[in-house]
C-alpha cells in the first residue's frame, strides 16, 4: 500500500518496509514537501503519470537499493536513460556503501546511508530539489527565448522609431534591392542586414559579413575576389573571394565608409556588371549577390569632401535606413534589456534577476553611449551577478543574495506577471506555466501573492 499518493509530487520516496516508509514521508511532509510513497519501482512508476517522462515529472525520487522485484539500481539505469535530469537518491543498508558510491559515478545524487536522521534526509533532498528546479528553469528559459526568436521580430522595440525600421525591413526584405543602413556603433546595423537576408528569397543561401574598416587595402581584391594558382607569391591553390562566395545570397560590407576610393571603383564595377575576375584570371566570374552596407556618419558629407564615390553610393542607398542611437528610444531600454537578461541566463545558466522599478528608472535615465551593444554587456553582468552600483548601476542584483534567493525572485515575479496577464485566474496561469494548479497555489501562498490580491480567480 501506499504511504502517501499525489496527482503531483515533489518527492517519490520508494521503501518496502511499510514503517520506514511512513516515517520517512511524513518528515518530508512536515518539512513542506509533497510526498509520494510506494513500495516497490513498480508500483511508483504505475501511480505516477510521467514518472519516466522528463517533462511530466518534475521532482527528485528517493529509493531503496534492495526492493521486490526491480531494484533502486535498476530505476537508476531507467531514470538514466530515459529521464537524465531527474536527480536520484538511494537509500542504502551499511553493507551496500560501495554499491551506493558506484551508483553515483553511474548518475545518481546522492545516497543516504541506514538508518539515518530526518534532518539528513530533508537537506539531502531539498539540495537536490534545488538543482531540479534550476535545470527546469534553464529549459524554459530556452524554451520561452526559442518562442520569442520564433514568433517576435528580431529588431526589438516598441518605439515608433524602430517599429519603422521593422515596416522597412517587411517592405524591403523580399526583394533585391540595395540597402544602406545608417546608425552609430552599437545600434544593429548588422542584425538589420541579417533579417534582410533571411526574410528574403536568398535566406537559405550565405550570409556573408566583411568589415570594410578591418580588411588591408593589400589584401582587398584577394578576399573579395578570389584568386587563382600563382597569382602571387604564396598563391598555391585556387581561392574563391567573399563576393563569389555569398553568389545567391547576401553581402553585407559593414563601414563601407572607410574603404579607401581606389578599391570603391573595384568595387562598383563588379556591382555595375554583376561578374567579377579572380586574380590571376582574365575569365569573368558571374555572380548574383544581393549587397546591404553599413556607415556611420553623414555619407553625403563624405561625397561632398570627396572622401566617398557619388556613384558607388547611389548604387548602395537605393533604400537607406537608419537606425536611431538607444537614448533616441528610451522606452525601448528596459525590453531590450529584458531580452538580453533572458538570453544571458540560458548561455551562462544562471537565473535570470528581476528588475527592480528603481533599476528600470536607473537604466532609462543613461546615456548608453555604446548603444544596444553597451546594453547587452550590462545584461551579462547582472546576470553573472558583478554589476555594482559603482558603476552608475543599482546594486540589487548583487552577489549578497544566495542563488535560491535569486531563482524564487525570479520565480515569483514569473507568477505574479502570469496571474496579472489572466485576470487572477490560476487555472489560465498554471497552464501559461506549465505547471499543476495545486503546484500553483502552494507557490501563491507560500509568495504572499493571494494576499496582495494578485490571485483570486478560477476561471478557465
Amino acid at each position: 500500500m501506499n504511504a502517501t499518493t499525489t496527482d503531483n509530487p515533489q518527492v517519490i520516496f520508494i521503501e518496502d518496509d511499510e514503517l520506514v516508509r511512513r516515517a520517512s514521508v511524513q518528515s518530508l511532509q512536515l518539512a513542506g514537501f509533497t510526498v509520494a510513497g510506494y513500495g516497490s519501482v513498480e508500483t511508483a512508476i504505475g501511480g505516477v503519470a510521467g514518472l519516466l517522462d522528463d517533462d511530466a515529472f518534475t521532482g527528485v525520487i528517493v529509493s531503496d537499493i534492495r526492493l521486490p522485484g526491480a531494484s533502486g539500481l535498476e530505476l537508476l539505469a531507467q531514470c538514466r536513460e530515459h529521464v537524465p535530469d531527474v536527480p536520484v537518491i538511494l537509500v542504502t543498508g551499511h553493507g551496500d556503501i560501495s554499491m551506493a558510491v558506484q551508483a553515483m559515478r553511474d548518475g545518481a545524487y546522492d545516497f543516504v546511508e541506514k538508518p539515518f536522521a530526518a534532518e539528513r534526509l530533508v537537506d539531502t533532498v531539498r539540495r537536490a530539489l534545488e538543482r531540479r528546479r534550476l535545470m527546469l528553469e534553464n529549459v524554459a528559459l530556452r524554451k520561452e527565448l526559442a518562442a520569442r526568436d520564433a514568433l517576435v521580430p528580431r529588431i526589438i522595440g516598441r518605439s515608433g522609431a524602430i517599429g519603422e525600421v521593422r515596416r522597412l525591413i517587411a517592405n524591403v526584405a523580399p526583394t533585391d534591392a540595395s540597402v544602406l543602413i545608417i546608425g552609430d556603433t552599437g545600434t544593429g546595423k548588422e542584425l538589420v542586414a541579417r533579417s534582410l537576408h533571411e526574410l528574403s528569397p536568398r535566406g537559405a543561401r550565405p550570409f556573408v559579413a566583411v568589415n570594410c574598416g578591418a580588411l588591408p587595402e593589400s589584401m582587398f581584391e584577394s578576399e573579395m575576389f578570389g584568386y587563382e594558382p600563382g597569382a602571387f607569391t604564396g598563391a598555391a591553390k585556387r581561392r574563391i573571394g567573399k563576393l563569389e562566395y555569398a553568389s545567391g545570397g547576401t553581402v553585407f560590407l559593414d563601414e563601407i565608409e572607410s574603404m579607401p576610393p581606389a578599391l570603391q571603383v573595384k568595387l562598383l564595377r563588379v556591382l555595375q556588371e554583376g561578374a567579377l575576375e579572380r586574380l590571376g584570371s582574365n575569365h569573368p566570374v558571374q555572380v548574383d549577390v544581393r549587397v546591404v552596407a553599413a556607415a556611420k556618419g553623414d555619407m553625403q558629407a563624405l561625397v561632398a569632401s570627396g572622401v566617398f564615390r557619388r556613384d558607388l553610393l547611389y548604387r548602395l542607398n537605393v533604400v537607406t535606413i537608419e537606425l536611431p542611437a538607444l537614448i533616441e528610444r528610451r522606452e525601448d531600454i528596459v525590453p531590450l534589456l529584458e531580452h538580453f537578461v533572458l538570453d544571458a541566463a540560458v548561455r551562462y545558466e544562471r537565473p535570470a534577476p528581476i528588475l527592480t522599478p528603481r533599476q528600470r528608472a536607473d537604466f532609462m535615465a543613461r546615456d548608453w553611449p555604446g548603444n544596444v551593444r553597451e546594453l547587452r554587456n550590462v545584461a551579462d553582468r547582472l546576470v553573472l551577478g558583478i554589476e555594482r552600483a559603482s558603476d552608475g548601476l543599482v546594486g540589487e542584483t548583487a552577489p549578497t543574495r544566495s542563488l535560491k534567493e535569486r531563482v524564487e525572485q525570479f520565480e515569483r515575479a514569473a507568477i505574479a506577471e502570469a496571474l496579472e496577464q489572466h485576470g487572477g485566474s490560476v487555472s489560465a496561469a498554471a497552464d501559461e506555466l506549465q505547471i499543476g494548479k495545486a503546484t500553483l497555489y502552494e507557490k501563491i501562498k507560500r509568495y504572499g501573492l493571494a494576499e496582495r490580491g494578485e490571485a483570486g480567480k478560477d476561471g478557465a
